[in-house]
This record gives structure tokens, sequence and C-alpha cells, in this order.
């Protein structure tokens, strides 16, 4: 195995931080509906659109509703039902002209991009947008994107050892006047790039396994998790900080995501109703085709505990398990499990909605407000512990 060059620490890059990062606050993203179909795999009607338009006033009530950064999602190929695609850079460069304050995250699959190429394409978003981009490196699922494109498919273990090589790459060329690296995936020779990021990038990562715990402890700044329990959350990221601190890192310099689907009604009766209205109608030809791709891409990690290796049918119908995270009811109860969440360790909790048009501001309006009085209530009892 390669030996790579030691990253910067956190505490020696003269770049700061997006403002949100060092906040004591758990703050909110919003999954970016850039390709067809919605967020759930179901038949019943979604006020939801993918155009670049609908996605452009999105992020304008978001960024007016309390949420700080939006994730572009990458897909090339129809899965799920998802047969049209906006490319994650191209729309999230067309949102942030658009914007003021919300930060956009791009979604990129290393095997199918140059590390170097997305670091120079990111520093340039970052400069063009005053500093308001991040970065989210997906190992892949979806073996048919690589194999169509004439890509080599690797197995569970090496693609996670070829993400973080990418992410390496990136951010030596954003620290470095010159980077140079050696990797089995990646050369580098004594490589400039400028301009720099106006600010430090968030790197996120994908994953639930041990090979995405160990590669999150060494080199990502925030692990996206897909939906799970709270013990199934705390296993993860116990993984994730053992793993930093073996491999010599300060484990303060890790955050953590959840991905959550948000179904928020006046009472817990109406809530629970959409829920199975959305189960009972899900598309079943492509929830099992979704299933059988996913579940075997989840299954081949060392251990078998990739994400979605346990998801039943139910939970695949939001694809990333987003009905597990418990985020179904009324504000007020929305509002407390988002609470037990942040006493988890939580830091950002990636939303997804049924209906975009209306929903993504009502939770704006309605629940994070309340997690934001439930937050100040939490920091003068421990004052008053204190």
């Amino acid at each position: 195995m390669a030996t790579y060059p030691r990253l910067l620490p956190n505490s020696e890059n003269p770049a700061a931080p997006s403002a949100w990062l060092e906040s004591d606050q758990l703050e909110f993203a919003y999954w970016v509906p850039n390709i067809s179909g919605g967020l759930v795999v179901t038949t019943i009607p979604m006020d939801t659109d993918w155009s670049p338009e609908a996605n452009i006033k999105y992020a304008q009530d978001a960024e007016a509703n309390g949420f700080v950064t939006a994730l572009a999602q990458t897909r090339w190929f129809a899965s799920y039902g998802a047969d049209h695609q906006h490319e994650a850079f191209v729309i999230s460069s067309a949102i942030l002209a658009k914007t003021k304050t919300l930060e956009l995250i791009t979604a990129v699959h290393p095997g199918l991009w140059h590390p170097a190429i997305v670091a120079k394409m990111q520093a340039s978003l970052d400069v063009i947008s005053g500093g308001r981009t991040s970065i989210n490196v997906v190992s892949g699922w979806f073996k048919g994107e690589f194999t169509a494109l004439g890509l080599p498919w690797l197995d569970h273990s090496e693609r996670y050892r070829r993400s973080e090589e990418f992410i390496r790459v990136m951010k030596g060329m954003w620290t470095e006047d010159e980077f140079t690296f050696y990797g089995d995936f990646y050369q580098i020779n004594a490589a400039p790039m400028l301009p720099k990021p106006l600010h430090r990038i968030v790197v996120f990562q994908g994953g639930n396994s041990t090979d995405a715990q160990k590669m999150a402890g060494r080199a990502s700044d925030c692990l996206f998790m897909n939906g799970n329990s709270n013990a199934g959350f705390k296993a993860i990221m116990s993984g994730t900080i053992s793993a930093a601190i073996a491999s010599g890192r300060d484990p303060s310099e890790l955050q953590f995501g959840a991905n959550g689907f948000c179904i928020v009604r006046p009472t817990m009766k109406a809530a629970t109703e959409t829920l199975r209205d959305i189960i009972s109608n899900a598309d079943v030809e492509a929830v099992k085709g979704f299933g059988e791709a996913v579940k075997n891409a989840g299954r081949s990690s060392s251990d078998g505990t990739g994400m979605w290796a346990n998801s039943s049918f139910e939970d695949l119908v939001q694809y990333n398990d987003g009905f597990k995270t418990g985020l179904i009811g009324t504000p007020e109860s929305v509002a407390d499990r988002i609470m037990e969440l942040k006493e988890l360790g939580m830091k950002v909790i990636l939303c997804g909605f049924l209906h975009y048009n209306t929903e993504l501001a009502e939770f704006g309006k309605t629940v994070i407000p309340l997690v934001r009085e439930k937050e100040e209530a939490l920091r003068k009892k421990k004052a008053r512990a204190a």
C-alpha cells in the first residue's frame, strides 16, 4: 500500500472554515432534487420538480428559512426511476449564482473523475460563489454507471481506498503551492493550482461500512450516514472516531451528518398516514431493482455492513433509508427527535421531502425555530449545572 504525504490538520490550515461548521448549533441541509422522480420511489403524486428553475426557487426558500447548505446529487443513469439527471457541479453553479448565503455541496464519484481536475473545478466554484462550496465524495454502489462507460468496477474496499486517495489529492492541491502524490490510484508530479479556494472546503463522504468509517476517520471532514436508529448511528460514529485516533488524527476535526426523510404534519396520525401512503404505493419493480443493486454493494464490504445491507423493502422506498431516522410527526415531535440526534453528536441533518414546493420552506418556518428554542434551553440548563 502507498505511503501518503501528511494531511494538513485544520489547526495548521490558514483558510477559514464555513461559519456554520464551528457554531454550536445543529445545522440543516437538504437534498437538491436535481434528478427526476423525487426523493421516494413511489407512484403517488409529488409536488416536486427537478428543473433548474425549480431548484433555484427551492434554494432561495431554503436560505430564507434556516438551511445552511444543500447537497446536489450525482447520478449518471436511470435508477429507482430517476431517468433524468442534472450534473451536480452544473446545477450547483446555477443555484449559487441565484443565492446569497446558501452553501452547495457538490457530489462526485472517484473513478469517473480525476481528483486534481475536481480540485480545480471546486476551487473555481468556491471563488466564483464567494466561498460557498463543499464537496461530497461518494464511493459508488451503481456498477452499471461504471461498466456502461467502459470504466473498471472495483470491489468495495478498493473503492474506498481510491476515494481516500481522491480526497488526499484534493486537499493537497488546495493547500500546497505545488503538490506531489504517488498513490496506488493517482500520481501527481509537482502540480500547482491557482487560485486556491476562498475558504476551507468541507469534504463530506457517504458510507456506513467499516471501510467507510476508516476512510472518514483518516481523511474526511464529515461523514454522511444513511438513516438509522440511535444504536446504529452510535456504532458508526464510534468506529469512525476510533479510526481517526488510530491514524493519529485529532477526532475533534470530524463531524457527522444523518439522512432523514421529513414528513411533518399537524398531527402524528396525518404524518403516519402519509408514510403509509408512500410505502403502499411504492413502485415495486423499481424498489426491488434498486434493492438488489445496493444490497449487493453493501454486502460486498469485508464484513457485510455496508449501506443498505440490512434494509427492508419499506426502508428502500426512500433510497437512503430516510424513514429510519424518525423525522415523521408533528413539528414538536420532529424537533424533539432532532435534539436527540444532536445529543448523539450529529452536526448536520440532511433533509428530504415529498412535496418540495411547499414542505421545504414550511419545515424551515415550523421545525427549525423549535430546534433553535430547544438548543437555547439546553444551553441555559448546562450553564446552570456548571
